[in-house]
């Protein structure tokens, strides 16, 4: 795999891109959720780079492309990225491609394998959730004074989504 020596600044959404290189993925394997296809799920800005979803029939990620802002960092293949949101910190995984619409971007597992969703529509849902949730501040819990703020962790994060947290 070649890794580029800067990604590419996505200065429009860049859903499109996404959907188009996970599309050719799909393509060319076989297997996952009969019942999936690729899709995205509300990509948006964040700090000026462009945080979304894509849904696979093997797993449902995150990702944090470039879009010109803050958060983006060059960082080796898998190595992790810290991004502050508002549900808390969450750290990030450094991918490479040679697809030349998608070169370089940050992933967070939500969900692998996705065998236990239902349809599509399940699927998109469970994306859509992911991110809103992302941006949703923890429920504010009573404090002793001068309180250590407190990360959210990967787990965390997930106990909230799946409604357990």
């Amino acid at each position: 795999m070649n890794t580029p020596a800067s990604a590419a600044i996505h200065t429009d959404n860049p859903a499109p891109r996404v959907l188009a290189r996970y599309r050719r993925w799909q393509a060319a394997l076989n297997g996952g959720h009969p019942g999936l296809s690729v899709d995205i799920a509300g990509f948006r800005r964040y700090r000026g780079d462009w945080i979304g979803a894509v849904v696979t029939p093997w797993f449902i990620h995150l990702l944090l492309l470039p879009g010109g802002g803050e958060l983006w960092r060059e960082l080796p293949v898998e190595q992790t990225l810290r991004v502050g949101f508002p549900a808390g910190d969450l750290d990030l995984i450094s991918e490479r491609s040679d697809d030349a619409d998608l070169p370089a971007s940050f992933f967070v597992p939500i969900l692998a394998p996705v065998d236990e969703l239902a349809d599509q529509d399940a699927a998109l849902r469970t994306a859509m959730d992911a991110l809103h949730l992302l941006f949703e501040p923890p429920a504010a819990a009573p404090t002793p004074p001068n309180p250590e703020p407190q990360p959210v962790d990967r787990r965390g994060f997930f106990r909230r989504l799946a409604g357990r947290g």
